[in-house]
């Protein structure tokens, strides 16, 4: 399946899930290798992230947690850059090692309120794990540690990523087709 219909948009396939896996595991050895002796608090940031998180924490063996947040800053294909709080973290992150892990980071705007939370918080260490970076639409200055793709600033749905909240449970992921 090369090209699909999302309500009235047509998307063609970019990503296979054979290049996710990989990527994914590639992002999960590195964690291995960073955090062995950290005890991470993973944040997984709802709703892209939930098969990114569920993928990566199969290739993670460091004794960590895991915990889940939710924004939302995108209105249909665009971002709105307003970041507004939907579910808020539960779990105390003063002195701990935290792994931040998101679907995509394009603007750099949710990743910025994200990591300026947490350092009010009193998190002692902050990374960033994205799934996929869009470096020519980054607006902020932050740092990503652990990136799994790098694509283009197109708009990309699949793997838990949506077009008004459908495409998130395609296993590959899917450029939008330009009228």
């Amino acid at each position: 399946m090369s090209i699909i219909q999302i309500k009235d948009k047509q998307f063609t396939l970019s990503i296979p899930e054979s290049e996710i896996q990989k990527a994914v595991k590639l992002v999960g050895e590195a964690i291995n290798r960073d955090l062995s002796d950290k005890n991470p608090l993973f944040i997984c940031v709802l709703n892209g992230a939930f098969m990114f998180a569920g993928d990566l924490m199969k290739t993670v063996n460091v004794p960590c947690e895991i915990t889940f947040i939710k924004l939302s800053s995108y209105d249909g294909l665009y971002s709105t850059g307003a970041v507004k709080e939907i579910i808020g973290l539960n779990e105390s992150v003063v002195g701990r090692n935290v792994v931040v892990v998101e679907d995509i980071v394009d603007t750099g705007i949710t990743m910025e309120r994200i990591l300026g939370s947490l350092r009010a918080k009193g998190a002692s260490e902050i990374r960033v794990a994205t799934f996929l970076q869009k470096p020519d639409a980054l607006q902020r200055d932050i740092t990503v540690d652990y990136v799994a793709m790098k694509i283009p600033n197109d708009f990309i749905v699949g793997y838990g990523l949506d077009y008004d909240g459908y495409g998130r449970n395609l296993k590959d992921i899917y450029t939008v087709i330009q009228d």
